[in-house]
């Protein structure tokens, strides 16, 4: 199959890669482009795993062809740090727990930013629809709903901070 050229918006920063159009996002951000934070799963979009941020709205990038997401704003785990600064939600993680093998924590992690960017302030009811879509077998959620309560935290010491040196 010919491969076409395509330049992707991920993490801030534009890339070109030569893709086969049928390559599915998940396949193009791991093997070509070394972003390894997004995890196959299961191939249906029934984990999470792959959870990636198109222009700010989760996706699952297993079922989706790089090409479609040309001039799009695609961010992965990798994103997410502010450069060696951890984000509230990676240091909450840290702190109560919320990643025991990791395999689900990107995915976790990049459905509570989008949660967190809409509601600041969600109820638990809110919380667990939001993550209802990402499947974990090691924690069960106590300590990932701990670590974004924690981030919830911490961006509220952050606001306090930064409206104090205003």
């Amino acid at each position: 199959m010919k491969k076409e050229l395509v330049r992707l918006h991920i993490n801030s920063r534009a890339r070109e890669v030569e893709v086969e159009p049928n390559r599915i996002l998940l396949d193009v951000l791991r093997q070509e482009l070394g972003l390894t934070g997004s995890k196959r799963g299961c191939d249906d979009s029934s984990c999470g795993a792959c959870t990636v941020l198109i222009n700010g709205e989760p996706q699952m990038s297993c079922l989706m062809l790089a090409v479609s997401y040309q001039d799009q704003e695609i961010t992965t785990i990798e994103g997410v740090a502010d450069g060696s600064e951890l984000d509230p939600l990676q240091r909450g993680f840290a702190v109560e727990g919320g990643a025991q093998c990791g395999y689900c924590t990107p995915g976790m992690i990049l459905t509570a930013k989008h949660l967190l960017a809409r509601n600041p302030e969600p109820t638990d009811q809110e919380l667990n629809e939001a993550l209802s879509g990402n499947l974990c077998r090691c924690t069960g959620y106590m300590q990932i709903l701990a670590s974004v309560r924690k981030a919830i935290e911490l961006l509220r010491e952050k606001q306090l901070v930064e409206t104090q040196q205003r």
